[in-house]
């Protein structure tokens, strides 16, 4: 199974750039995105066609803001439901979980907070994060779970390209990495370092500065799936060459 993930920084602008074109030549299975920036009475106006796929939303109740999406495969074996939301209505508001029931696994589209300049959203985002962690323990004791999206964290140092002078910034706080851990040691596989070791590539570069073509970035998009699932990985890789948003796509390939 093909799984791509890719935070797209606002579904109507990625659509007039090579959206499409990077779906027919990948052909994923399934395609989480997050950051879609677009209410439901947008998404009608905007009249998207998606052929070969069955579409799933979950807007922020904020227009403009958040979002996810799911893409699925037209009659991808072994699929059941999406479902919107952990249940908890300061998180579900931002349109930030979807969760993917297939009959041998759960598959969640997570596009995390951002803990903001001056870390305002920080204890927001730790609270989002021990939730979440609640809610995949529960759904790991009935099948195996792939968490992917937007993280908006930095795990360790090899995962930014100036580490020390970040220490401390939004995405690479104590706080947001002791969490990381804690979700890793909770019996989760990194499936990027799991299959590419200590190999250096990011999924994020900021707009400012030329980051980009200087490859001055950040991985903060992860696939990471339950440890019973770690023989499974076939590749896991980031499409670092993909153009179109500030972030890169994230792909995962399970046997």
């Amino acid at each position: 199974m093909k799984l791509i993930s890719w935070n797209v920084n606002g579904i109507r602008a990625i659509w007039k750039k090579n959206f499409w074109q990077f779906v027919i030549r990948e052909r994923p299975d399934v395609l989480c995105l997050q950051e879609t920036k677009i209410s439901e009475k947008a998404i009608k106006e905007a009249n998207f066609s998606f052929p070969g796929y069955q579409v799933f939303w979950h807007s922020a109740k904020r227009p403009g803001y958040s979002g996810t999406a799911m893409l699925i495969k037209d009659g991808l074996e072994g699929f059941i439901k999406v479902e919107n939301g952990l249940g908890e209505e300061e998180f579900d508001d931002e349109g930030r979980v979807q969760i993917v029931h297939f009959k041998n696994f759960y598959l969640l589209n997570i596009y995390f907070p951002n803990a903001n300049a001056q870390l305002t959203r920080l204890d927001y985002k730790l609270r989002f994060n021990d939730f979440l962690l609640k809610q995949v323990t529960r759904l790991r004791k009935d099948k195996p779970v792939v968490v992917t999206g937007d993280y908006n964290v930095a795990h360790r140092e090899i995962d930014l390209a100036r580490p020390k002078e970040n220490v401390g910034s939004p995405g690479f706080t104590p706080e947001e990495r002791a969490a990381m851990d804690n979700f890793i040691d909770s019996g989760f596989v990194d499936t990027f370092r799991f299959s590419q070791g200590e190999k250096i590539k990011y999924s994020w570069w900021s707009y400012r500065s030329a980051a980009r073509s200087r490859n001055i970035g950040w991985r903060i998009d992860y696939f990471c799936v339950s440890d019973k699932l770690k023989k499974q990985i076939k590749k896991a890789d980031i499409f670092d060459s993909v153009l179109g948003s500030d972030h890169a796509p994230v792909i995962l390939e399970l046997e």
